[in-house]
């Protein structure tokens, strides 16, 4: 791998960061940094819609797409940069269901109709997404999900109830998971289904996170009726599309790595700040926290050039999602460490250090090894599919 971006990759990373420059206003500078997933707020909202057409106006939401359905046919190391800008920049506007995980599979899945019906609102930033797959008694061990699809002339009738839901509140569809042959082995009864948010049937209810934010919901489907062109591939087919899926969602924790870097940031400058560069503590711990980010950002990038060549990534994948995630963890307590007592104060408080957002990352960060696959499912991806090691 040649760890050199080429020059127009590079032209590229200075356009998406002046574009960043102009839209995010210093005032936004902490206020914004989680506003990818912290959506609570109405300004937030605002937002989030407002420069996400703006994106779409420059078709940076759909940067790798084939040109036929309006994308720029990029490489994922140019998708890779502009979700590192992104992040460092706190997100708003960026949608990682829709873009990051809807958009690739319908193209690879989709019907025709599907793609013309579902691409061009996420490419024009006015569709967002959620994810209806883990359920109460379904989250590892994904392939033993309840909730139903019973077959019903042209449509599907589905119960069941899905949890860990990100931001469905703020969403105008799913794509979720639904059992169709309860009689089959576990992995090959299940069909995959785009729902319209609003269907009747459909309740949300919203969970408040460690971090006081609402981001995460449990989704309730009772006799939802769901037209059968909105299930993706074929009947029975979708725990194939699934996994298809979990390799971008994996490959996509280049995210938590433009968020870490913007943590040093405000970590290093709080540090000048109050005298405390001396302190050699203090300069190990920051020191340590950029050699695991440049690591972690190396791994994600190492993920993207192995697509780039039409490269198998699963393993790849694996190991990023592993290392950024538990980096994250790792930098989000030596802030807390740096930051002292007043650091376990929350955002509001007036004596809280950098507006608590660094407590605010660190319980956040409890949940990022469990999400999208648990570290120790990672580490059986990487035995089985990167060492080729028999399953135990």
């Amino acid at each position: 791998m040649d760890f050199k971006f080429t020059p127009e990759e590079e032209v590229f990373r200075k356009e998406v960061r002046a574009f960043l420059e102009k839209e995010v206003t210093p005032e936004w500078d902490l206020a914004n940094m989680f506003c990818a997933v912290d959506l609570g707020k109405e300004e937030l909202q605002e937002a989030r819609h407002s420069i996400a057409r703006k994106l779409a106006q420059r078709k940076w939401l759909s940067l790798t797409w084939p040109k036929e359905y309006g994308g720029l046919g990029d490489s994922m190391v140019i998708q890779f940069i502009f979700i590192e800008e992104m992040m460092y920049a706190g997100g708003v506007g960026y949608e990682d269901q829709g873009v990051g995980m809807v958009a690739p599979i319908l193209i690879r899945f989709g019907t025709e109709e599907q793609k013309r019906r579902h691409l061009p609102g996420i490419a024009n930033g006015e569709v967002f997404w959620c994810q209806g797959f883990s359920e109460p008694n379904a989250g590892s061990d994904l392939a033993s999900i309840q909730t139903k699809a019973v077959q019903d002339g042209n449509n599907f009738i589905i119960n069941g109830q899905k949890t860990w839901v990100s931001k469905a509140q703020w969403s105008e569809w799913c794509h979720l998971l639904a059992r169709t042959d309860p009689d089959a082995p576990k992995h090959r009864g299940i069909s995959y289904f785009l729902i319209d948010i609003r269907t009747p049937g459909i309740s949300i209810r919203p969970m408040m996170e460690m971090c006081g934010v609402p981001s995460l919901c449990e989704v309730f489907l009772e006799d939802v009726k769901v037209p059968q062109e909105n299930m993706l591939g074929e009947k029975n087919g979708g725990w194939k599309i699934a996994m298809s899926l979990l390799d971008f969602e994996r490959a996509i924790y280049m995210e938590q790595v433009g968020v870490a870097k913007r943590i040093l940031k405000f970590l290093v400058e709080y540090a000048n700040d109050r005298k405390l560069d001396k302190n050699p503590l203090v300069r190990k711990h920051l020191a340590q926290i950029a050699i695991e980010i440049e690591i972690g950002r190396l791994l994600c990038y190492r993920v993207a050039w192995l697509d780039s060549k039409g490269l198998p990534a699963t393993a790849e994948s694996a190991m990023c999602k592993i290392f950024v995630t538990e980096m994250a963890k790792r930098c989000a307590r030596a802030g807390m460490e740096l930051l002292g007592l007043y650091g376990q104060l929350s955002e509001g408080e007036t004596l809280a250090p950098l507006r608590g957002k660094i407590q605010h990352w660190y319980l956040s960060s409890f949940a990022f090894t469990l999400l999208g696959g648990t570290s120790e499912v990672e580490r059986n991806i990487i035995a089985t599919r990167g060492l080729e090691l028999p399953r135990g």
